[in-house]
């Protein structure tokens, strides 16, 4: 039963454990695509929460969860002065009868530079801790087999030596930002334009699940970009984006595009009344799935849910898909306890 464990450990951690954990409402998980968006955005304080149930119809499930929160210092109230944005995250991937997973935390420091009216450009630096971990001795091996059922109180025989480490990690981007309603008064007509590139795990950190053997964590390369545009003359807006990852020998494309609605217009010079919207929308993970996804956002908050549909080979191990929650809170009128300027 050797060759069974090493097939299981070998699958476990060359299909889900060898990429990073990823979430389909990118957007909702900013530090996760790239260091350069801590502190680039509307406000000063920004707290995101992001669950996602992997393979909800298979017998093993995935649970990831993401936590983070950035700001910005130093940024005048007409954000037209060199300022920099500091992010913390923590994230908790675990799955399967062997509670397999992964746990990770970092801490994002960017620096953020008005280029001229409503451009930005910033450049992030994102250090921190990993460890992965599993136990093997809730699962069932073929040798616990009595004839009639598995039997758990049968010996398999099977060593636990699944060995649990630690390592740290570093990982950089830049992020350029375009924002027309920094430009103009008028509504109905803005458009925001934003572009990425960054690299997780510069360091190649090395990764030894079985202490006579180790691999290595492939860095990783991400391009992104969206583009926010009004539609003239109605309340409705469209968001379109894409992301390209690379790892490795792996590949994810992930793009589509959500409509949304204003239901509540804010105010456009004092901005202590902001937009409120709700918006739906169809993405794709290229070769994988289909995500319908709808949001809503208001006072403050914004609330995402998602599905992911599976359409590659993988929904013949499994009849579902995958559910994911985010919840976003920014600050946008007050810094702590201090008053805009």
């Amino acid at each position: 039963m050797k060759n069974l464990y090493f097939i299981l450990i070998f699958v476990n951690v060359l299909v889900v454990h060898s990429q990073d954990i990823h979430f389909s409402q990118t957007s909702q998980s900013p530090l996760l695509i790239n260091p350069g968006c801590a502190g680039v955005f509307d406000g000063w304080e920004r707290v995101n929460l992001n669950q996602r149930n992997q393979w909800m119809g298979a017998t093993t499930q995935y649970m990831t969860t993401n936590f983070s929160a950035d700001a910005n210092f130093f940024k005048s109230t007409y954000n037209d002065k060199a300022h920099l944005g500091v992010g913390f995250q923590f994230n908790n991937d675990m799955g399967g009868d062997s509670k397999f997973g992964s746990q990770n935390g970092s801490l994002t420091l960017n620096g953020i530079l008005p280029l001229s009216k409503g451009h930005i450009l910033s450049v992030g630096l994102q250090g921190g801790f990993g460890s992965r971990k599993g136990d093997i001795s809730n699962l069932t091996f073929e040798n616990q087999w009595n004839g009639e059922i598995f039997d758990p109180t049968i010996n398999s025989g099977e060593v636990n030596n699944l060995n649990s480490f630690k390592y740290a990690d570093i990982s950089s981007g830049i992020y350029y930002v375009y924002d027309s309603k920094k430009t103009t008064f008028a509504r109905h007509n803005e458009s925001k334009i934003q572009l990425g590139f960054s690299v997780f795990h510069i360091n190649t950190p090395k990764l030894q699940y079985v202490v006579s053997t180790s691999d290595f964590l492939h860095r990783k390369f991400v391009l992104h970009g969206s583009i926010i545009k009004d539609i003239l003359e109605t309340k409705w807006s469209v968001d379109a984006s894409f992301l390209q990852f690379i790892q490795g020998g792996h590949y994810q494309t992930i793009l589509g595009s959500m409509f949304k609605y204003r239901f509540k217009n804010g105010t456009k010079i004092t901005g202590f009344n902001q937009d409120a919207f709700f918006g739906f929308g169809l993405y794709m993970r290229v070769k994988d799935a289909i995500i319908p996804s709808f949001m809503v956002d208001v006072k403050s908050f914004r609330l995402g849910l998602s599905y992911d549909v599976t359409i590659s080979q993988l929904r013949r191990a499994y009849g579902g898909g995958s559910f994911e929650i985010s919840l976003t809170y920014t600050n946008l009128n007050n810094f702590l306890t201090k008053k805009r300027h």
